[in-house]
């Protein structure tokens, strides 16, 4: 007899064909019949995919409505446009404080981000999750379609509207002019154009994320903190390049490896790559730079 609260058996070759998947290689068709093919059935990996992707509905770590933050969705100038984001605050803060982005997935500015956002604020700065689908209107509710709209951002526009949310960190009422930032997955990437392309970025903080073009690394002002996930064969392949560059430019900068954990590790929504004891931590790493390098 079959238990039927048993979970299905998750694989490598699952995860690393979802992955295939998020970051636009490999369409939705083609992903659900190689996981078929994995699973052994349709019914098994219809049941798989949930515990693969993100779920919205996961309980928050720090609640929308937690006093001790304050979250509002704002808009600022971005380039050639405004920018979309969710700005939270300590609730009793007290002087002036280090400020950071916070830059999501692609899946845009979901409820996730927002929670990871207030996590960063409970910690003593205010942090801004801005939406960098904003130019194509924002993130949909529908993450499918987010991830389908990563594909038509333009690459220059998305820098520069980087570029635009440091500068607009920079002069926050509460902030004491340093700007750090965050980011995970594409976020990750694009914490690490940040650097390049934003002179006034004191620290980084890159969860998996592409590395920048060799060319460009020299241009880097920002102290970087690099998290990689032992398993993440697609975006290790980059890390000694990378090292091998930032060591040229003088770059101040910290790589961890996490063993054994998957791209995404630090994502608390999905069941099947979330890996906590290489989230806490990553985030406790990330927690005591951020406020030594935004002092």
């Amino acid at each position: 007899m079959t238990d039927v609260n048993t979970k299905p058996a998750i694989t490598q070759a699952m995860i690393d064909a979802y992955d295939e998947y998020t970051h636009l290689t490999l369409d939705r068709r083609r992903f659900m019949e190689q996981l078929t093919r994995l699973a052994g059935s349709g019914a098994a990996a219809a049941a798989i995919v949930p515990l693969l992707a993100a779920n919205s509905a996961q309980a928050a770590i720090v609640a929308d409505n937690d006093p001790r933050v304050k979250g509002e969705d704002i808009s600022y100038p971005g380039s050639g446009g405004d920018m979309k984001g969710y700005l939270v605050r300590p609730a009793d803060q007290t002087g002036k404080v280090g400020t950071v982005i916070v830059v999501h997935e692609n899946r845009g500015l979901n409820p996730h981000i927002r929670d990871v956002a207030r996590r960063v604020a409970l910690e003593g700065f205010v942090a801004l999750a801005p939406d960098f689908l904003s130019p194509l209107g924002g993130t949909p509710d529908d993450e499918d379609k987010a991830r389908d709209m990563f594909g038509k951002l333009n690459p220059a526009q998305m820098a520069a509207n980087g570029v635009a949310t440091v500068a607009f960190l920079k002069g926050d009422k509460d902030g004491n002019g340093k700007v750090g930032a965050v980011g995970f997955c594409w976020g990750g990437g694009t914490v690490n154009t940040m650097a390049v392309n934003a002179p006034d970025l004191s620290a980084g903080v890159a969860y998996y994320g592409m590395q920048p073009k060799a060319a460009d690394v020299s241009k880097i002002k920002a102290a970087l903190l690099l998290h990689y996930a032992g398993l993440d064969e697609r975006i290790n392949a980059g890390i000694d390049a990378f090292k091998k560059e930032l060591d040229a430019a003088h770059v101040e900068y910290t790589v961890f490896v996490y063993e054994d954990a998957n791209h995404a590790f630090n994502n608390d929504t999905s069941a099947a790559r979330y890996d906590k004891k290489a989230a806490d931590l990553a985030w406790g790493r990330t927690i005591a730079f951020l406020k030594e390098k935004l002092a």
